[in-house]
């Protein structure tokens, strides 16, 4: 037996360790939130998860976990509570390199009945890569995919490592929205109809094309366009009220823009921007408006390198109700802008504080804004403050 006064250090030195243990586990919740300012109050920054690399997209599952996409070719599920899933089995490979590799990923309105998903991603061919879209069936508890099929890949596969859109937005309808680079050097495909380079298309979740898309049945022109003259579109979504497409793309040297999305209208890449080209500052086509081509609706000079977007509709943040959030690569925040109809009245930049990298902005189930801070490979969540 250990004497009293030896069992009296022992206990004092337990109890002490469990204090620092206690202390310890006080200050890394410290450390997974911070407190940052908003015109609309305090905010908290809440780490949900980290140890991903290069997320790059975010979909909420019906039970609250959330499915992520790694740009170097992994998908994984997330808890609530953080816990990172091994990668899931039977993800097509990807071409990951530059900008390219796994790319965006949305469950399928009917998702509680089929189970199934689709994902965009930068797909390897025998001349160069493509993106291409595919669906498939998800197996959680199994953390595979199965029945995987591509139902969409642009015509054009060149070389380069850079410009692959991709973003995939469901109408009310159920048809999807695709999101297309023109891959940096072949910006003229841009204005070329004949080419998925630089657009964004409508398809059936089968791949198969809408009757009612606006070049359906023309010669020569690629039926799946729904609008043309776009640089390099990573956000995009549905107006909550009019259902209507709104997407952003990257200028050059600036000249980032949020466009809404009508069918058959040419936004201008690389005939009309307000960018410049990179180094020597000088202009990019005929200026920055020409009758035919639709303006934007807002602008960034100097670029922002805008990331995803989502319009709020939640009940967490009240002052935020309606407004349009776009993440920021390049600028690291995220900003958010006031509308009224198509008219921007207002913007507030968000996060400069943490100066991260903002891949992904999405709402949970929760009513709050999540974010795929690609800097650190972490899920954060905004909590009122």
């Amino acid at each position: 037996m250990l004497p009293i006064r030896r069992l009296l250090v022992v206990s004092a030195s337990v109890s002490s360790f469990a204090a620092f243990v206690g202390l310890a586990a006080n200050f890394a919740t410290v450390l997974a939130q911070e407190t940052v300012r908003s015109e609309a109050g305090a905010v908290k920054v809440v780490e949900v998860a980290r140890g991903l690399e290069i997320p790059w997209s975010l979909a909420f599952l019906p039970d609250g976990r959330m499915l992520v996409t790694e740009r170097p070719g992994r998908m994984r599920i997330v808890s609530p509570d953080g816990k990172l899933s091994a990668p899931l089995k039977n993800v097509p490979e990807v071409q990951a390199g530059g900008q390219g590799g796994l790319l965006d990923v949305v469950l399928s309105p009917r998702f509680a009945d089929d189970r199934t998903i689709f994902f965009s991603y930068a797909e390897p061919t025998r001349r160069a890569a493509r993106t291409a879209v595919a669906r498939a069936q998800l197996d959680v508890e199994g953390l595979s995919l199965s029945a995987v099929k591509v139902i969409f890949a642009q015509n054009d596969d060149p070389s380069g490592r850079n410009h692959w859109g991709s973003r995939l937005v469901f109408d009310r309808d159920g048809l999807l929205y695709v999101t297309l680079g023109e891959r940096f050097s072949h910006r003229d495909k841009a204005q070329e109809l004949d080419s998925h380079l630089g657009k964004i298309v409508r398809i059936r979740p089968d791949g198969s094309v809408p009757p009612d898309n606006p070049y359906v049945g023309k010669p020569g022109v690629q039926p799946e366009i729904w609008s043309y003259g776009h640089r390099n579109v990573q956000g995009a979504a549905l107006h909550p009220e009019t259902g209507v497409l709104w997407a952003h793309e990257h200028g050059p040297q600036g000249g980032d823009e949020v466009n809404v999305i009508k069918p058959g209208r040419n936004y201008g890449w690389p005939v009309i921007t307000y960018g410049r080209n990179y180094g020597t500052g000088t202009q990019i086509g005929e200026g920055t408006e020409r009758a035919g081509i639709e303006p934007p609706v807002h602008y960034w000079i100097p670029s922002i390198a805008p990331s995803g977007m989502v319009f709020y509709t939640g009940d967490a943040f009240p002052a935020w109700k309606g407004s349009l959030f776009v993440g920021a690569l390049r600028a690291q925040l995220l900003t958010r802008l006031e509308l009224d109809g198509t008219r921007v009245t207002h913007e507030e930049r968000l996060l400069t504080e943490l100066g991260k990298r903002i891949r992904d902005v999405r709402q949970g189930l929760d009513g709050k804004l999540y974010l795929l801070d690609e800097s650190d490979g972490r899920i954060l969540r905004l909590d009122p403050g």
